[in-house]
């Protein structure tokens, strides 16, 4: 179910550091823009300024038209603007998480799950990361969680997952 109400984008952070470090770059987020997660395969965007994900995630400029977006059939989330570019950026609500070389992240599962998090994808290749989601599977309670990932022991890094367009080469 898609809610429009302007006003619910308030549950999300507005500001979200791209990982651990004081020094990262940080995704702040754009009042006038807003993206649809889940749209139908081969649904029609004409308004949309960017289509990402194969057009399964479309972005708009203004505020969110309550009829336009529930003829969309998706759910309605904020569009970040990474800094200092502005370049548009999108939640997917899924957060990595990389723990201390030697540290496997499946031995760390109870301490996730306390976190409000779930393991999505454990990597074969680096048994010290994986990929989580909030329990809720609500966006915004994964990018409003994240602190809590980083306050676990032996965390070296936190990142949220957010979509860009794709640079081109020329």
């Amino acid at each position: 179910m898609m809610s429009s109400k302007k006003n619910d984008f308030s549950k999300y952070p507005s500001q979200i550091r791209a990982n651990m470090s004081s020094t990262a770059p940080l995704y702040v987020r754009k009042s006038d823009y807003y993206a649809i997660h889940q749209r139908p395969p081969g649904s029609p965007a004409p308004d949309a300024i960017l289509l990402l994900d194969d057009g399964a995630i479309a972005v708009f400029q203004g505020e969110p038209d309550e009829v336009a977006a529930a003829s969309q059939a998706g759910s309605l989330v904020p569009v970040y603007g990474l800094q200092p570019s502005g370049l548009p950026a999108i939640p997917t609500g899924q957060v990595f998480i990389r723990f201390a070389e030697g540290v496997k992240a499946e031995d760390r599962r109870q301490e996730i799950n306390q976190a409000g998090y779930e393991i999505v994808e454990s990597l074969v290749y680096a048994p010290h990361a994986a990929w989580l989601r909030a329990q809720s599977g609500d966006i915004a309670d994964a990018l409003a969680g994240i602190p809590k990932l980083e306050q676990l022991p032996a965390v070296e890094n936190v990142e949220p997952q957010m979509l860009k367009e794709s640079a081109r080469r020329q």
